[in-house]
């Protein structure tokens, strides 16, 4: 579990103006749907105050992390405590908060040693990231594990 997850909350796609309770738990859950992202087993609730708690059951690490970054890089929500338990073995990603002058490549050479691995950072945020070249200043983004051995 990775217990709470910071996000800016003033960055993120904006789901409207009224951002609490039961509304914005369904923009969150239609969020998710809308990226095509398995959510049966999950449960989304939001407080007056931009904080989410996610729980339930994922099928695999990948999942639960990209349902914590969808709803998390969401305008209004300031942090996401994490409650979803999965039965794989899958490694845990890193998170990293995208900052002024970050590019993919950047972050790629900052994690793994090479910026030419971008692409698997790519990857690994679809379907949030459309292309690799949009990415925004306080976006929070899933950086794999580095299962490769450096050259």
């Amino acid at each position: 579990m990775f217990g709470v997850v910071p996000f800016v909350k003033m960055a993120g796609r904006s789901l409207g103006k009224i951002f609490k309770g039961r509304e914005a738990k369904e923009r969150l859950e239609k969020e998710v749907d809308d990226m095509g992202l398995e959510k049966d087993g999950i449960q989304i609730d939001v407080d007056d105050e931009g904080k989410v708690k996610v729980s339930g059951k994922a099928a695999t690490q990948e999942m639960k992390e990209k349902i914590i970054l969808a709803v998390g890089n969401v305008e209004g929500v300031g942090e996401v405590e994490d409650g979803i338990e999965t039965d794989d073995d899958g490694n845990a990603s890193a998170f990293h908060t995208v900052v002024s002058g970050d590019t993919l490549w950047a972050i790629s050479k900052k994690y793994y040693g090479k910026g030419s691995r971008y692409q698997e950072i790519f990857e690994a945020n679809r379907p949030m990231l459309k292309h690799p070249d949009k990415i925004y200043v306080g976006q929070v983004l899933r950086i794999p594990s580095d299962n490769t051995e450096m050259a």
